[in-house]
């Protein structure tokens, strides 16, 4: 593992990319510190059946606000005068 400055590694890139093939590089800026390491084709993550079932934040914000409301009307009694949570 090699630690460089961020403005060696930019005067010095070529260097040290190739570096990275076989070790990582931790480039350290001010308080933050990236990592640069070499990785194979098939270590990068394609879209699989999950990622096609998900669902948008937007669903997510809808179905939970419907459990909310739904498990508020059976805590509550349906027939409460007290009226469902609101939630913006």
């Amino acid at each position: 593992m090699t630690v460089v400055s961020s403005k060696d590694f930019n005067v010095n890139q070529e260097k040290y990319l190739e570096l990275a093939l076989n070790e990582e590089i931790i480039i350290k800026s001010g308080d933050n510190m990236f990592i640069v390491h070499n990785i194979e084709p098939d270590e990068i993550f394609e879209p699989d059946e999950d990622f096609y079932r998900s669902i948008s934040m937007e669903e997510l914000r809808k179905g939970v606000l419907e459990d909310v409301h739904q498990w508020y009307k059976e805590k509550n009694g349906s027939n409460s005068n007290t009226g469902s949570p609101t939630v913006s």
